[in-house]
């Protein structure tokens, strides 16, 4: 098990040269879900989001995890909707939650506390006046549905196959 800190690991905001080992880490981890047959996030061995991922990263909105010299985890937080999260929840326009993509963790890094410790890093250390974080993941992927109900995050709805959750993150004075 890892420690419920994160001393080990070194996040940092991506640089463009992160963005082939980013696309290739999620590509590998969306190879692993399908072998485990776990559905979820098929459309990446395709290429889908790749121009996604290397925007995100362009716009200094993706994170990397470094441990023992390697990028181990990445997420993404973006301040507006994406089309994506608009067909999700519809339009936001109170521009009061952050959305979490594309949480990724390699496989033997897995299980091990480290999303849940990532998930409290946000949470802690993002500067944002924001009110929540918001995310959703397929419906049926029972073991990710059952770690964001473990961290606090509230199944609030689905659309599309897809369980939307929050979390309030605001900050008590």
């Amino acid at each position: 098990m890892f420690p419920d800190n994160l001393e080990s690991f070194e996040i940092k905001i991506a640089s463009s040269e992160d963005a082939s080992r980013i696309i290739e880490m999620l590509k590998q981890i969306a190879v692993w879900m399908k072998d485990n047959e776990i559905n979820q996030w098929r459309f990446l061995l395709d290429g889908g989001d790749d121009e996604e991922i290397e925007q995100a990263i362009s716009n200094r909105e993706t994170y990397i995890v470094l441990g023992d010299d390697a990028i181990v985890a990445t997420f993404t937080l973006l301040c507006k909707q994406s089309e994506w999260d608009k067909h999700i929840w519809g339009d936001d326009f109170t521009t009061n939650s952050l959305y979490l993509h594309r949480l990724a963790l390699i496989p033997s890094y897995m299980r091990k506390g480290l999303g849940s410790s990532l998930l409290i890093w946000i949470q802690n250390n993002i500067s944002s006046d924001k009110e929540y974080i918001k995310l959703d993941c397929v419906a049926d992927n029972i073991k990710l549905n059952a770690f964001y109900k473990i961290n606090n995050f509230e199944l609030i709805g689905l659309k599309d196959g897809h369980n939307k959750y929050h979390k309030s993150i605001r900050k008590e004075i």
